[in-house]
């Protein structure tokens, strides 16, 4: 009789801490899932707002493109009529001379504000990536 009290002691116990072990089990696997879901909606969030900070960039950059092909046009027309107007050779090198200095400032400055805005556009679609590319290797810092 103590022979089967031992053994149905010994199966209880086993029942027991089989029962804990896999409500940890359940319960860890649970945590991780949710941890990873979690995770997987923030890398989301950080894609949709990389998006959209270069959709801005974009329609700002396709704003001042337009603005300045407008600019250009004008400009063009206004040196034709001057170019048109001229009453000697001499007066048309100068024109021209004087235009086209005019025309490769006007570009360059141009193009070194439309880089300013493809730089600040890349850094501003870049920025909720970084964010959650660090916060993973925190993560797996921490866990090391």
């Amino acid at each position: 009789m103590a022979a089967a009290e031992a053994a149905k002691s010994t199966v209880e116990q086993f029942t027991a801490a089989s029962n804990v072990a896999f409500k940890d089990g359940v319960e860890k696997s649970l945590a991780a899932l949710n941890e990873m879901n979690t995770a997987s909606k923030k890398n989301l969030e950080a894609v949709v707002a990389s998006a959209t900070a270069s959709a801005k960039g974009a329609e700002a950059l396709g704003a001042q493109a337009m603005a300045f092909s407008k600019a250009v046009f004008d400009t063009n027309v206004t040196a034709a009529k001057s170019l048109a107007s001229a009453k000697s050779v001499q007066e048309v090198v100068e024109l021209q001379t004087a235009f086209a200095k005019s025309a490769l400032e006007t570009y360059m400055s141009e193009f070194g504000k439309m880089s300013e805005t493809v730089s600040a556009s890349v850094k501003e679609s870049m920025k909720p990536l970084n964010e959650r590319v660090t916060a993973v290797v925190e993560k797996f810092q921490a866990v090391r």
